[in-house]
């Protein structure tokens, strides 16, 4: 519940927000056949005030603040907190609720627990919290969204220290258990069933508190007392239900994450003060079944890598906003310092049709007739499912269709709906997918991408390596890099990695996957860019808890 004395905001302010309907007047001029778009913010929204597209109605509202369900309210991040913020870009860690961690050994990981800190009712925060908060996703798992009791033996309290005792040497795990959210003991403990609670007045440690909510719009208020309150320069959020491409392009919103076509004519143009930043989130990548032949040979997957125009692939996907990824699954520019430099051309791999085709022969395929067939002389065809509505990936699975028809391949599409898609690639139910790979916490990519641990049998789900890979070096790599707690031997361990992404194709690397930052920079500046990437430009999860302590109120006259 919302503690009173936290509430600095006028009564009647809070009431406009609440009621708001209409968040800014939009003008729709046609000239000729194109439409200009003008955007301005509503000169009644305060200038301590944020209008934050992060949510969105199905079509309206429900007040669930539970920050482990999944149909949570977004903003459920923004009270809740976890003992340390990784920034997705580039895997770098700001300690959070955790003042700091020490790994004595790679089975053991030691955190000091911040003092000072407050729930959002008053009462303190405490290593007893944060051991509640693990005992209670222990003991229902549909709360352990992170998997964190997958590496955990047990945990103790000693002092304001929280010691977590692992499995086995698992030294990585300490990214994975850092970002579980901690929750009141003296609340929560209250709830018999938390894993279905929806949490209508929740408590947390973060830096915005509720405030009013409807099922078309909900307000946050700065919690006053909050640890870091000297960096919150933001005093409340506006969260409409309402937040289509249109509403964002026309309704002065000052922070959004969407994918918007034209960005340029539509957000950019619309208001001076507009901006986005569409740094890369991953590597849209061809996963190949390896259960399914010839997908298993090592020339046909080279073949098809060889094949592809990655410009191209880029350009449509994304509408020239990504480029080209590299086949390691690193992120680059942002993750250049973990890149092997050994690697050819930062691990782009170039189209070269002649060499495609010497890997094709190689594996028995050859070209009669404008059809690349084999030996028997059928067809090379296949498959690529994916995701029905995913509009980047069709257009890229389209461009790679043509491509490879242009040497003989037959290419259908598959377009389940997500739910299905995501049946099908957790049950090994495709020849060719449409997947990613890649993000900011190596270990944690690498793992998921090779680990043979994934690999079930067909029709058996896995929550990673679709593509069942299984490689016994892959595997001692990974092992290697759990047991390690030096850096520069993690360094050299992720050389190895990407060597045998690139060299192996596990997956075949296309382009960069988004994140669809929009903002606007009137009355807050200090955001992400791609000069100052300290966090993703994404309204969800951990993240934007790095850009409300960063953000400043423009002041009169900059």
């Amino acid at each position: 519940m919302t503690h009173t004395k936290h509430h600095t905001a006028p009564r009647r302010r809070r009431r406009r927000l609440a009621v708001l309907a209409t968040i800014a007047t939009a003008a729709l001029l046609l000239s000729g056949c194109s439409i200009k778009i003008k955007s301005e913010q509503d000169p009644s929204i305060p200038a301590d005030t944020m209008l934050l597209a992060a949510d969105k109605g199905t079509p309206m509202l429900q007040r669930n603040f539970n920050p482990y369900a999944v149909n949570k309210r977004a903003a459920s991040t923004y009270i809740y907190e976890p003992l340390v913020v990784i920034n997705v870009l580039d895997g770098k860690q700001t300690m959070w609720l955790a003042e700091s961690i020490a790994l004595p050994d790679s089975k053991t990981i030691d955190y000091t627990i911040r003092s000072g800190v407050t729930w959002s009712d008053g009462k303190a925060f405490t290593p007893a919290d944060v051991k509640f908060t693990f005992d209670l996703i222990k003991k229902f798992p549909a709360l352990d969204l992170k998997g964190a009791w997958q590496h955990i033996d047990t945990l103790e309290v000693t002092g304001d220290h929280v010691i977590f005792h692992l499995k086995e040497a698992d030294a990585p795990a300490a990214d994975i258990i850092s970002q579980t959210l901690m929750v009141p003991e003296h609340i929560w403990k209250k709830q018999k069933h938390p894993d279905t609670w929806s949490n209508p007045n929740p408590v947390g440690t973060g830096p915005y508190t509720l405030g009013n909510f409807s099922s078309q719009q909900y307000t946050m208020n700065k919690y006053d007392d909050y640890w870091q309150a000297d960096k919150v320069e933001v005093k409340h959020l506006v969260l409409p239900s309402a937040t289509s491409e249109l509403d964002i392009a026309t309704k002065g919103f000052d922070w959004a994450y969407a994918f918007m076509s034209d960005v340029q004519g539509t957000w950019v143009e619309a208001n001076p003060h507009n901006k986005y930043w569409f740094p890369p989130g991953g590597v849209i990548s061809l996963m190949p079944n390896f259960t399914v032949a010839p997908f298993d040979n090592l020339d046909v997957r080279r073949g098809l890598a060889l094949a592809l125009d990655r410009d191209k692939i880029a350009d449509s996907a994304t509408e020239g906003y990504l480029t080209a990824a590299g086949q390691t699954g690193l992120m680059l520019p942002n993750q250049k310092s973990e890149l092997d430099p050994s690697i050819p051309d930062q691990g782009v791999i170039k189209q070269n049709t002649a060499a495609a085709l010497e890997a094709f022969a190689a594996a028995g395929y050859t070209q009669k007739d404008g059809k690349l067939v084999d030996a028997s002389g059928k067809q090379f065809s296949f498959s690529i499912t994916t995701a029905n509505g995913y509009a980047d990936w069709l257009r890229a699975v389209q461009e790679v269709r043509k491509e490879l028809s242009a040497l003989g391949i037959d290419v259908t599409i598959k377009q389940p709906q997500p739910p299905g898609y995501q049946q099908a690639i957790q049950n090994g139910d495709f020849q060719v997918a449409m997947g990613g790979m890649g993000g900011g916490i190596i270990f944690q990519a690498y793992n998921g991408l090779l680990n043979s641990e994934f690999a079930t049998p067909i029709g058996k789900a896995t929550a990673s390596n679709f593509g069942r890979y299984k490689s016994a070096e892959a595997d001692q790599v990974l092992q290697e890099y759990k047991i390690t707690t030096d850096d520069a031997k993690r360094l050299d361990l992720s050389h190895e990695l990407q060597n045998i992404v690139y060299d192996d194709l596990p997956v075949i690397g296309l382009y960069y996957g988004g994140l669809w930052g929009l903002y606007n920079d009137a009355k807050f500046t200090g955001w992400p860019d791609a000069k100052d990437p300290y966090a993703p430009p994404q309204t969800y999860d951990q993240t934007p808890l790095l850009v409300f302590t960063h953000l400043k109120l423009r002041k009169e006259g900059e």
